[in-house]
């Protein structure tokens, strides 16, 4: 309250001469870095000066102050969005942001030209740093411009340095964050947690009985056991722990390397290094589950067999449509019993009228029929569906991530919009162009995602390896066990109701 007298003091002071007498806002950001900047009490106390004696009237509500916070990305600055919000508003609640640095209103340089042409053109508000005066004219805005590149260039540069520092240390097997379920840090170095180690060892001792992720972390559940961090177990945790080369000694580190400009696509790599740690699992044991891992099909979104009613679920198809056939177990009717069969999903729902129905009495022989000449053939040629969508799954989850980035960058404008941050205009070009870089990665996905046909013949690794399926689904175990096994060579088998054919599809590694 006493400096908002003070100043209403002074602009009482200067209503009959002849100085302007200018509304303004304080914007005062300390970021993450260990650099050497004022804090924000001082960055207050600088700024408030400045303004007394530049006949600048400032109220504590035009006060804005964020600490801690990068100054990178505009978006991720909420005291910093608020203030533009206010200086869009058709009240004009302030004719100046004073901040003591340029580099204090933004670290990319994009970001800074954008928001300060916004508040010269649509707001009639200048920016103005109190360490770095600017003469007037086409010089002073050079100068400027000179400035804001030596801040990005500054914060590029600190962010390179960071990640060579993470990388050397993982180079020498450091550990960059908290260590995994099973151990703990003692004295910088990750020692093991017995109780949460046989945790570790039962997954692994699972996986390679035959059980899925799902069904592991069901279990693991059920025993009442929970991750490092407290949560319960989900089938992506399971998968998590089976491919982290921590229990065998070893430290990984994932880092982006960005090349060419800021627009290019990152490059993912990865670091594996030797750690001073003991070992959880032996390396044969981890060596034989990333080969489990490694020769099974398993397409993106398939569900894992321990979810199915049955082990042929996820891999019958309908010949009309490709989508999945649902296993149908219907009940005993008065006078007799109805057989369980087999039925499209689609055609249930209505989406083409071609029956695709096949009772499950007659579907099992055919398979293990088709097995077993596939066994006793003499190395036949075949056709072999590559999976695109699995080889290019990487590129793949890329695009979707870039497509959930966008779906929140569309919520965000409207919520701009609603809040009234943008216009009407800049709400429905930005839903324009939403819109039209959705569409284009959705061309992209459906492109990687299709599939390859390709003939080849049969090897004696892979007569081995359908002769061991084989002997698999026709025993008596379980009915994930059955699933998991015929999916390591069985992509699909597409059923032709029409014709009665069935056609399968392999996945074998050559």
């Amino acid at each position: 309250m006493q400096n908002e007298l003070f100043l209403q003091g002074r602009k009482e002071d200067f209503m009959n001469g002849n100085n302007k007498i200018r509304s303004g806002a304080l914007y005062i950001r300390v970021s993450t870095d260990k650099q050497e900047e004022l804090s924000p009490d001082a960055q207050k106390r600088l700024l408030v000066d400045y303004a007394k004696n530049n006949h600048i009237v400032v109220s504590e509500e035009h006060i804005y102050m964020e600490n801690g916070i990068s100054g990178r990305k505009a978006k991720k600055r909420p005291e910093f969005m608020r203030m533009i919000s206010n200086a869009k508003n058709k009240e004009h609640p302030f004719d100046v942001i004073l901040v003591w640095k340029y580099s204090r209103f933004a670290r990319n340089q994009e970001e800074s030209i954008v928001y300060k042409s916004l508040l010269r053109k649509q707001c009639d508000v200048d920016v103005i740093s109190i360490s770095e005066p600017l003469m007037d004219g086409p010089f002073g805005s050079l100068i400027e411009r000179i400035i804001e590149w030596m801040d990005e260039y500054y914060s590029i540069r600190l962010a390179g340095e960071v990640r060579r520092g993470m990388m050397e240390k993982a180079l020498r097997g450091g550990y960059q964050s908290k260590p995994p379920l099973g151990y703990k840090m003692e004295n910088k170095i990750p020692v093991i947690m017995e109780e949460q180690a046989n945790i570790v060892r039962k997954i692994f001792h699972d996986y390679l009985e035959g059980r899925d992720e799902t069904s592991i972390a069901r279990d693991l559940n059920d025993c009442g056991y929970k991750t490092s961090r407290g949560n319960a177990f989900d089938n992506r945790g399971v998968q998590y722990i089976l491919e982290n080369p921590f229990y065998i000694g070893k430290v990984r580190w994932n880092y982006v390397e960005k090349h060419g400009n800021r627009k290019s696509s990152s490059v993912y790599d990865v670091i594996i290094a030797d750690g001073v740690h003991d070992a959880i699992i032996s390396f044969e044991e981890f060596k034989r589950v990333q080969e489990r891992r490694q020769k099974e099909y398993k397409p993106l979104r398939r569900r894992s067999t321990s979810t199915t009613k049955h082990w042929l679920t996820g891999v019958l198809k309908c010949g009309y449509c490709g989508s999945s056939l649902v296993y149908v177990s219907p009940k005993p009717r008065k006078g007799g019993s109805s057989s369980p069969f087999f039925q499209c999903h689609a055609y249930s729902s209505g989406k083409h009228s071609g029956s695709c129905a096949i009772i499950e009495k007659k579907v099992i022989p055919v398979i293990l029929s088709s097995l077993k000449e596939f066994i006793q053939s003499e190395l036949p040629y075949f056709a072999i569906k590559t999976s695109s969508k699995d080889s290019n799954a990487s590129k793949i989850k890329h695009l979707e991530n870039e497509y959930k980035k966008l779906e929140i960058r569309a919520h965000r404008a409207k919520m701009a919009y609603l809040d009234g941050i943008d216009t009407k205009e800049e709400y429905l070009e930005n839903k324009r162009w939403n819109a039209r870089m959705k569409q284009e990665l959705e061309e992209k996905i459906k492109e990687l995602s299709m599939p390859k046909i390709e003939f080849k013949q049969a090897t004696n690794t892979m007569k081995k390896r359908v002769e061991e399926v084989y002997e698999v689904i026709s025993s008596d175990v379980d009915n994930e066990k059955k699933g998991s096994s015929l999916r390591s060579v069985v992509a699909a088998i597409v059923f032709h109701r029409d014709t009665e054919i069935f056609e399968f599809e392999y996945f074998l590694s050559v």
